[in-house]
């Protein structure tokens, strides 16, 4: 289990690597898939479908009648849960969405960027250990924000060939247009290529195993991802004044999700240390996914007491968590200094389960160092950004020298005198 750990900043580097899941170590299985459904489309699909989810499945496709049903099969409380967060996550997103602009760059020559929708979507809902309702939520509806016309999901089907009423029901609250009944790595490549049944797309998104994760780096190029993912992590950064209590349950929290999430608390405070893996130890004996959270907490979790708060701080940005809880006397204040993260929780009241679920924030986020680089999903994820120009004659005449004399020193006669030309014209 854990232990607390005297964090030296020498030692910074051996405590921020995580569990290595490489990709690599299955591509060559997930290129022969990829190759099969591109040549032989549904056929490969209902095979793999047979083979991996022991469903057999002629027709992909979910029914528009069984995902208005399931909306009167789940339970009202969890219906209206979804709608509730569906509302919130939809006004966040809402937000994120950039105006069209444009500027005068010089006397007649102005420039800006339009906002433009991508054309379809497709996302990737796991399936495996349990049922995610609330991933759907948090890919399908930034896309439906930006303006995506099309936005297909594919999941895998238990054994009889059926996808849960859960997931259905927040398919059709968030506003997907297809459902398909088809996971791993063949539906990646099914999004990415087509088949009779399911239409390629110009972007996938969504978390998955490693075989999910290493198809999307193979048709990257061919569509857009969002970013490689792997198993969930966290990290709390606290001082005296956190609550061991509450953030106990964030250790054990993050560490339900995954025997390989990684879990971890930086604080200069002993007692704060202390205190909260004596919570640990008292609360994980009542958890239902106790053995989970031990594997979790034992191989990949981490108390670690630094010398100093700015020592904690930068043993965070180094790590660049997913999630960061930011427990200390005066959180925006320490938010000043965070410079990598994925999706960050501040005070003692906000847990990273309000963000899982529905306090507006996207839960798709990069992981293993990726908040070095990247963002997580948002609204913004779904649009393109093209520039726009014009020049007037006075902008012509204003930049003609410039233009002319970088084009002929790169070799591009004809660009300079494409822009003779117009001189020409109006002067």
């Amino acid at each position: 289990m854990l232990d607390i750990i005297n964090l030296k900043r020498e030692d910074f580097s051996k405590y921020t690597k995580r569990v290595e899941i490489n990709a690599n170590d299955v591509i060559d299985t997930v290129q022969d898939i990829i190759m099969d459904v591109r040549e032989n489309k549904d056929k490969a699909l209902h095979n793999y479908t047979l083979k991996f989810d022991k469903a057999d499945i002629t027709d992909l496709k979910v029914p528009v009648e069984t995902i208005e049903e399931s909306i009167k099969n789940i339970d009202p409380k969890l219906k209206s849960a979804l709608e509730m967060a569906a509302e919130n996550i939809s006004k966040f997103h809402e937000a994120q969405i950039p105006s069209d602009w444009t500027m005068t760059v010089k006397e007649g020559v102005k420039a800006g960027q339009i906002i433009r929708p991508l054309e379809k979507v497709g996302c990737y809902i796991p399936g495996g250990r349990a049922a995610y309702p609330s991933t759907i939520l948090m890919t399908v509806i930034p896309a439906k924000i930006a303006g995506v016309k099309e936005i297909i999901c594919c999941t895998p089907p238990d054994k009889d060939g059926n996808v849960s009423d859960e997931i259905l029901a927040a398919a059709s609250i968030a506003g997907a247009t297809q459902i398909y009944k088809v996971g791993g790595a063949q539906a990646i490549a099914a999004m990415a290529y087509s088949t009779e049944s399911i239409p390629s797309v110009d972007k996938i998104v969504g978390p998955g195993n490693i075989f999910v994760t290493a198809a999307k780096k193979l048709v990257y190029g061919d569509v857009d991802i969002e970013f490689p993912a792997g198993p969930s992590e966290m990290v709390a950064l606290c001082d005296e004044t956190a609550n061991p209590s509450f953030m106990a349950t964030e250790l054990l929290s993050q560490a339900e999700h995954d025997p390989n999430a990684a879990t971890v608390l930086v604080t200069p405070s002993k007692q704060l240390a202390e205190e909260t893996l004596n919570y640990v130890n008292e609360y994980i004996k009542t958890q239902q996914r106790k053995e989970i959270i031990e594997q979790s907490l034992s191989e990949h979790g981490l108390i670690l007491l630094t010398e100093n708060m700015q020592d904690a701080i930068d043993f965070t940005n180094a790590y660049a968590p997913e999630h960061l809880v930011i427990a200390t006397r005066d959180h925006y204040k320490t938010l000043e200094s965070i410079t990598n993260a994925g999706s960050i929780f501040l005070g003692n009241l906000t847990p990273v389960a309000g963000g899982d679920y529905g306090s507006g924030t996207n839960h798709v986020l990069p992981t293993s160092g990726g908040a070095r680089m990247y963002s997580g999903l948002s609204a913004e994820s779904f649009i393109k950004k093209p520039t726009i120009q014009e020049l007037s004659p006075e902008g012509v005449k204003n930049i003609k020298d410039m233009v002319i004399n970088l084009a002929e020193a790169e070799g591009f006669y004809a660009h300079a005198l494409s822009f003779r030309k117009r001189l020409e014209d109006v002067e």
